[in-house]
């Protein structure tokens, strides 16, 4: 690869409007106009705010910075920072009451609305409040437009799949949702780009290993099968710029069964692991080269949100990380592991699906099954082609409603708790306070929220519930006009461990129903980016808080700049060019991404298997429940799911 020379912002197309469509649109600056903290009024509710009925309503069309994106947090910051209520006002009483009220539009709250009108019956009046101007919470679909085709990506959430194996919960309401995980082989082209030469690759950056360079090199996932390729040893150690110490090392603990802690039993050996770093386990252990460190440090960035400087290595055993082929360390999990570590070490249960906008399908799916006429079809095929009409989401002639652009503020008993026969529930929607009362209540959204808006519980529970914190992320989607240069490049993944993201991907090859992916390399297709952002050597969570604060202060213009500095880096030698290349971008920002996974590093309790901070937080008071992955500690689809069904038997149950 010939040195390139840095380019200008017109180079790179930094001048181009095709990412501005959601400043375009209108319908986003006003939900961001309208949802502030300060000056709320008691006005008539019959002139109530509903963008959701504007004509061309429609989120998932929406580019720029989307997942929390501006206008959809302030009132929930306003309320965390004890302003909120100091210019609140008084909420409007709406008259509306129902059996049951869900705060949050996510898989959890909707999986929640879905369980209890099984339970209570097909007339049972349900409201579920969003915050966001979409329902789905992380499950988020992009849509874009390539010249009249629809092409989507996943904004957050991506898959049907799980280390463990899905609960007979779970994976009862993924079948009874029409999902056939057994269809994946037949929706899936495994073979496309094997047949244009592509395969996965590594991008070494200038400023972390000395040079630009792209380097075809096993992914994660074929890591274990294809580990001992002497074809791509061969060429990785001619072209990696790194130091003949570095690969040989590198060389030695990938292919080489060494035991690195002989004479001790595998569950020494387990026990010894949880209590130290991949990365410590690589040099102090292994004695690898601090650059195979640099090498290894963002690979568990997409799980976890951290890199191996806070992954126990037991875990990094798990996941299938190099080093631990010649320890014998058995089958079972060891006490105290990552439940993401069973798929390798326990043989997990082999049930995924990856829709083309992730498990927006699935949230999509929900919504369906809870307002038929939300969304036109029957399957869980056409559903990936259908439209979503907005405007029928929250109609009083229909039992169950969706209200988005909706912040619930307060959630309180009507009387004392133990006895109560009613909760009203006060939210935030435009520039006005509104209540609803309900018999039930089910708190579908983020453990850290929960004792902000519910006062009332006791403190104990307020500080298990603050004790998550969740893993900031950003996944990003940029709609390219074709994709010949990863074409003549021969990579179609590409993970990248110094630059700005840490994964670079080709949308799976995947048709369903009436979607089909692209074929051929001349055609528009997404490319998704990926960027966790850390701070090595702090503690887990206070990395996360600092990746959170680093994502709300960066503007969308950086992360444009960013995309399009790395894609030219990396292609450019390949006829990539960002300023004609580049259609769209959107930046799904998740300042409040993953739930929080316990770690054997710095949570105690995790290894000496007492009751965890989620289960103590997670109890339920009164008439209000708990529901969300924080709930079970486990950012994964089927928690979601387990938790919400878990809720509903609480509060029908009492």
């Amino acid at each position: 690869m010939k040195e390139r020379f840095p380019k200008t912002e017109r180079d790179l197309g930094m001048d181009r409007r095709i990412t501005r469509r959601d400043f375009l649109n209108g319908v986003a600056l006003t939900l961001g106009a309208t949802l502030l903290p300060a000056g709320f009024t008691e006005s008539n509710p019959d002139s109530s705010f509903a963008p959701e009925q504007a004509f061309g309503y429609y989120p998932p069309a929406l580019t720029g910075l989307r997942g929390s994106y501006d206008g959809s947090y302030e009132v929930a910051h306003a309320l965390r920072d004890g302003a909120f209520w100091k210019t609140a006002g008084t909420p409007i009483d709406t008259k509306e009451e129902y059996d049951l009220v869900v705060v949050g539009g996510g898989i959890s709250g909707l999986s929640a609305a879905h369980f209890y009108r099984t339970q209570a019956g097909p007339k049972a009046r349900i409201l579920i409040l969003e915050n966001h101007d979409d329902f789905g919470g992380h499950a988020k679909r992009n849509e874009f437009d390539a010249g009249g085709r629809t092409i989507l990506g996943y904004g957050g959430s991506w898959s049907i799949d799980s280390p463990g194996p899905y609960s007979a919960v779970a994976k009862g309401l993924i079948q009874q949702l029409g999902v056939d995980v057994q269809r994946w082989r037949k929706v899936i082209d495994y073979k496309l780009y094997p047949s244009f030469g592509m395969q996965s690759a590594v991008f070494f950056d200038k400023e972390t290993f000395g040079a630009d360079r792209l380097v075809p090199f096993f992914s994660q996932d074929d890591f274990e099968d294809n580990i001992t390729d002497l074809a791509i040893w061969k060429r990785f150690q001619s072209e990696a710029p790194l130091s003949d110490q570095a690969k040989e090392s590198l060389r030695k603990i990938c292919t080489e069964t060494i035991d690195y802690m002989p004479g001790l039993t595998s569950a020494a050996k387990k026990a010894r692991l949880a209590r130290m770093s991949y990365a410590d386990f690589l040099t102090k252990v292994a004695k690898t080269s601090p650059e195979v460190v640099k090498f290894f440090q963002t690979r568990p960035h997409g799980l976890y949100g951290v890199g191996i400087d806070a992954v126990p290595a037991q875990d990094a055993w798990g996941l299938g990380f190099p080093g631990f082929q010649g320890m014998k360390l058995g089958p079972s999990f060891g006490k105290g592991m990552n439940r993401d570590s069973m798929l390798y070490s326990d043989g997990g249960d082999a049930y995924f699906f990856h829709f083309p906008d992730g498990n927006a399908t699935i949230a999509r799916l929900l919504v369906r099954s809870l307002i038929p006429a939300a969304i036109p079809g029957r399957t869980a095929d056409d559903i990936v082609t259908a439209k979503c009409d907005y405007s029928k989401l929250d109609q009083p002639s229909s039992p169950s409603r969706v209200r988005l652009n909706s912040t619930v503020v307060r959630v309180r008993h009507l009387g004392k708790p133990s006895t109560a026969v009613q909760v009203e529930v006060v939210y935030a929607r435009g520039k006005k306070l509104q209540s609803v009362r309900t018999k039930h209540c089910i708190l579908a959204c983020w453990n850290s929220v929960i004792p902000y808006i519910c006062s009332e519980l006791p403190a104990k529970q307020k500080e298990d519930l603050a004790y998550e914190v969740k893993v900031p992320l950003l996944y990003t989607n940029v709609l390219l006009s074709n994709w010949n240069a990863f074409a003549k490049a021969g990579a179609h993944n590409i993970y990248c461990p110094g630059a700005y993201h840490s994964t670079v991907s080709l949308d799976l090859p995947v048709s369903i129903g009436g979607y089909q992916c692209a074929t051929k390399p001349d055609e528009p297709i997404v490319v998704h980016l990926v960027r966790t952002p850390c701070s090595p050597g702090l503690e887990a969570r206070s990395q996360h808080r600092a990746g959170r604060a680093e994502l709300l202060t960066t503007t969308f213009q950086t992360y444009e700049r960013n995309i399009r500095n790395q894609l030219d880096r990396m292609l450019g030698s390949y006829g990539f060019d960002p300023a004609r290349d580049i259609r769209a971008i959107t930046v799904n920002r998740w300042a409040h991404g993953y739930a929080y996974q316990y770690n054997s590093l710095f949570d105690p309790f995790w290894l000496e298997g007492k009751e965890t901070p989620c289960e103590r937080a997670r109890k339920p008071f009164g008439r209000v429940a708990i529901a969300n992955a924080d709930a079970g500690a486990y950012s994964y689809l089927d928690c979601a799911i387990d938790q919400a069904h878990r809720a509903v038997r609480e509060i029908l149950r009492g």
